[in-house]
C-alpha cells in the first residue's frame, strides 16, 4: 500500500557518476515520476571502488597496454551502492544490470528492469578517408611503423586486415574476435565513449573498438544505417568526423548477460519501493534477463566471466542461446522453454556448456 502521509516520502536514487550512469538513473527517476507523480525524487552520486581504481590507473597512464583494474573483483562498481541501501541513505541503486552480480548481499533484491534497449555490440573504426588524413599529418611516424589505418562502411570483424589491432577490456568480447580471428591482437581500453573514441581516432595503433548499442543510444549517439554518427550537444568536443561504426550481428559477437538492461537494486522488505518497480519493470524483460542471470549463477561466474547469453520471447515462449569460453573447445547452447520456466532454462543452458 502506498504511503497515506501528507508529506510524499522522497525517494533517492543511488548511481555512480559518469555519463551513461547519469543518463540511466535519469530514465529511471523520470520513469518513476510519470506512474507516481506524488513523491519527490533525488538522484544521489556515489564514488564506487571501481571508479577510484579507473581513476588512478588513468592517472599514471594512458596507453594501449597500461595495466587496467582486475576485471574479476566481485561488485567492484556496485558495493558502495548496495551500502547506501543497506544504510537507507538510498531507496535504489541503478545499474548497468550487466554489471550487477547474480548474488546480491543480504536484504537486497533486484527489484525491476526497465525494457532492454538494443542488445547489440557495435564495431568502431576510422573510414580510410580519416586514416589518410591523420596520416598525412602524423609527424612522427617513421617508414615501418604502424599507420593509421582506415575501412569502408559494414565493416565485420572478419573483415579486418591480417594482424590487426582492437581495443576492448572485455574478456567476452575478446575471447569470441578471437574465436573468430586467433591473428587479431587485442589491447585493453578505458574511459567513457567520447574518451574511448578520441583514443581510437588519434591512436595508429589501434584499428578498431567495441561499444555497446544500448550504451550509445542512452547517450543520445546516433548511428546511421550508412555507419556515420552524431552526437548531442554536450558531446560536441567529441570529433566524430570519420568515425564509423557497424553493428555486430549475436552470430558474430553473442551478448553479455544482462546487456542493454537498466537493473534496480532496492531493499527487499521496503513495500513502497517494491511497488513502484513493480509497475515500472518491463515484464518481458524481466523474464529474459532472469533467464540470463540464472545460466551465469548457475555457472558460477561473474559479469567479466568468459561467457555470453542472450534471450529472447517469441509468443509463449523463452529461447536463449549460450557460450562459453571456459572450456576448450568453447561449447554453444540453444536452450528454449515457457515463460515460468526461466530458472530451468537458464540452469539447462549452463549445464550444455559446462
Amino acid at each position: 500500500m502506498l504511503s497515506d502521509s501528507t508529506t510524499p516520502r522522497k525517494i533517492v536514487l543511488a548511481t555512480r557518476g559518469s555519463p551513461l550512469a547519469l543518463a540511466q538513473t535519469q530514465r529511471v527517476l523520470n520513469t518513476c515520476a510519470h506512474y507516481f507523480p506524488n513523491y519527490s525524487y533525488e538522484i544521489r552520486v556515489i564514488k564506487t571502488s571501481g571508479d577510484k581504481l579507473q581513476t588512478a590507473s588513468l592517472s599514471h597512464a594512458d596507453t594501449p597496454s597500461a595495466s587496467s583494474p582486475s576485471p574479476t573483483t566481485k561488485g567492484l562498481f556496485t558495493k558502495e551502492l548496495e551500502e547506501a541501501l543497506l544504510e537507507s541513505s538510498a531507496d535504489m541503486a541503478v545499474h548497468s544490470l550487466k554489471d550487477l552480480p547474480t548474488e546480491l548481499p543480504d536484504g537486497l533484491i533486484l527489484g525491476g528492469v526497465l525494457r532492454r534497449a538494443d542488445v547489440r555490440d557495435v564495431l568502431i573504426y576510422r573510414s580510410p578517408d580519416l586514416a589518410a588524413s591523420l596520416q598525412a599529418q602524423s609527424k612522427d611516424w617513421t617508414p615501418g611503423a604502424p599507420g593509421y589505418r582506415g575501412f569502408k562502411k559494414n565493416l565485420k570483424i572478419t573483415d579486418l586486415p591480417q594482424g590487426a589491432v582492437v581495443a576492448t577490456s572485455s574478456t567476452r568480447r575478446q575471447q569470441q574476435i578471437q574465436h573468430l580471428r586467433s591473428d587479431i591482437k587485442i589491447v585493453p581500453i578505458r574511459g567513457n565513449v567520447g574518451t574511448r573514441i578520441e583514443k581510437l581516432r588519434h591512436n595508429p595503433q589501434i584499428d578498431a573498438t567495441i561499444l555497446a548499442a544500448a550504451g550509445l543510444e542512452r547517450l543520445e549517439f546516433h548511428l546511421f544505417p550508412d555507419g556515420h554518427f552524431t552526437a548531442p550537444p554536450k558531446y560536441s568536443n567529441v570529433p566524430l568526423d570519420g568515425i564509423l561504426g557497424s553493428k555486430l550481428s549475436p552470430e558474430e559477437m553473442l551478448t553479455c548477460v544482462g546487456q542493454g538492461a537498466i537493473g534496480i537494486e532496492i531493499r527487499k522488505e521496503d513495500e513502497l519501493i517494491n511497488q513502484i518497480c513493480r509497475t515500472i519493470s518491463h515484464p518481458g524483460t524481466a523474464l529474459c534477463v532472469a533467464a540470463e542471470r540464472e545460466f551465469l549463477r548457475a555457472l558460477g561466474g561473474g559479469c567479466q566471466s568468459p561467457v555470453a547469453a542472450h534471450a529472447q520471447i517469441t509468443g509463449h515462449t523463452l529461447h536463449m542461446d549460450a557460450v562459453s569460453f571456459r572450456v576448450q573447445p568453447p561449447k554453444s547452447a540453444h536452450v528454449s522453454g515457457k515463460l515460468n520456466e526461466t530458472e530451468q532454462i537458464g540452469r539447462q543452458a549452463a549445464k550444455l556448456v559446462s
